[in-house]
């Protein structure tokens, strides 16, 4: 029987880039995907790129590909992966340049675009899913970015067509690890089973090392080995839609039912109906079996008809924040914490900072779980000042209040810091599928 070899190089934008080369060097794969796009991900992007019309595509891009595009090309490995993000086109040219630099000819790669529906957005009200009764019109003119959920179909396209590397924008996780499951087992685009069964190895696959350890380990009760050289996931997927997930042998992490289980719930609200633009995933029949060392069997998927509709990420300017923060150590730390914050609030009132929302913690002791005091004295604290505000200016006033404790607050303060940025907000709607249309270009390097 057919098996295709698919590895996860990133499970998010920053993430690491060794395991991703370990994977094109060892992991003897046929695809290898990149998944790094999150909601405010994009907005930022769209940001960059009216800033500069030549960025917006992931920072990490150009490393990432250094690193990993030769000797994929050498051994025929394909790479798919949503790095374009507001930009796929520059994207795809800044690839071409890192192609040619590396001395790599005749390498062609595809650019989808077309799920930018800022314009449609901004023309008529669509009602936001996160606030029933609220429609996009009450954030119109804060509205920055607004990216439909693509599905696999573009990236199909493009792998018949002999690309090398598929550079998209916002589609979804477990499209990008799809798309090469529909293409070399040709999938018809209403087998809601197939389609079913390729969601679960997508989103297994698409946390990256979250499946090999990473996001799972809690020591004393799940001991993860070799962390530090945690290796992410592949997946060995038969025609049949079943797969084993695993990993480059004598990397570190672990495969196991554990894992892959958490990894399986991961972000799904009802598994037995997981929304995705291609179609809606069952999970509750699926089947996960030992297979060997580091090696987790998964069968049983389904699926049913896809809704006709598109979930559309919107961002926003929703505010600013500011914050501040400052330790204390030794005997009466956390008696000098809670009266440096008292300190701030106190300023902040007197000083008329316009603050929407404020809120002081001190790091370990109350910032997470808010409850008695603790048993021990702590033998050092830190606090933590934020507030949202409507300007730049009022959110680095909060800052420099807790700066000022340096001389003007409790004995042995230290470690100062501030920052203040911009909030992008990020909301939701849906769109009839109709009403985009994604296209793929091409560059040959």
């Amino acid at each position: 029987m057919k098996t295709v070899r698919i590895g996860s190089g990133a499970g998010f934008s920053g993430d690491r880039i060794e395991p991703a080369l370990e994977l094109a060097e060892h992991g003897a794969i046929a695809y290898l995907g990149f998944e790094c796009l999150a909601e405010r991900t994009i907005a930022l992007a769209q940001q960059a790129r009216l800033a500069d019309p030549d960025s917006g595509y992931d920072p990490l891009l150009t490393a990432r590909m250094e690193a990993v595009l030769a000797p994929c090309i050498r051994r025929g490995i394909r790479i798919l992966t949503n790095m374009g993000a507001a930009n796929p086109r520059a994207a795809a040219a800044e690839v071409a340049r890192i192609a040619r630099k590396l001395g790599l000819t005749g390498i062609k790669i595809a650019a989808v675009t077309g799920d930018d529906v800022l314009s449609r957005i901004q023309a008529a009200p669509h009602p936001l899913l996160e606030r029933p009764g609220e429609t996009t019109a009450s954030i119109r003119d804060r509205i920055v970015s607004a990216n439909a959920y693509l599905g696999v179909a573009p990236m199909v396209r493009a792998l018949a067509a002999d690309a090398d590397v598929v550079i998209t924008g916002r589609v979804s996780d477990p499209a990008l690890f799809m798309a090469p499951l529909v293409h070399e087992f040709a999938i018809p685009m209403d087998d809601w089973d197939a389609l079913g069964r390729a969601t679960v190895v997508g989103h297994l696959l698409e946390c990256a090392g979250q499946v090999t350890g990473g996001y799972f380990a809690d020591p004393g009760y799940k001991d993860v080995p070799d962390l530090a050289k945690l290796g992410f996931p592949l997946a060995e997927v038969a025609a049949d839609g079943s797969a084993v997930i695993t990993k480059v042998a004598g990397s570190g992490g672990a495969v196991s039912l554990r894992s892959c289980k958490e990894q399986l719930l991961y972000e799904v609200h009802d598994p037995a109906r997981y929304y995705q633009p291609d179609v809606v995933a069952d999970f509750s029949a699926v089947r996960l079996e030992p297979d060997g060392a580091d090696r987790v069997r998964v069968s049983g998927g389904r699926g049913a008809e896809r809704t006709g509709t598109l979930k559309v990420s919107i961002g926003y300017r929703d505010s600013f924040i500011g914050e501040g923060q400052i330790s204390y150590a030794g005997a009466g730390a956390l008696s000098r914490a809670r009266l440096a914050i008292e300190i701030v609030r106190e300023r902040l009132r007197l000083t008329g900072v316009a603050v929407r929302e404020l809120r002081c913690d001190i790091i370990g002791v109350d910032a997470l779980h808010r409850g008695p005091e603790p048993a021990a004295e702590p033998a050092e604290a830190r606090i933590r000042v934020t507030g949202r505000t409507d300007s730049l200016a009022e959110a680095a006033r909060i800052g420099n209040e807790v700066e000022t404790l340096y001389t003007n607050g409790p004995a042995g303060g230290g470690g100062a810091w501030k920052s203040a940025r911009e909030v992008i907000g990020v909301v939701s709607t849906l769109i009839p599928e109709s009403a985009v249309a994604p296209t793929v270009s091409y560059q040959v390097a």
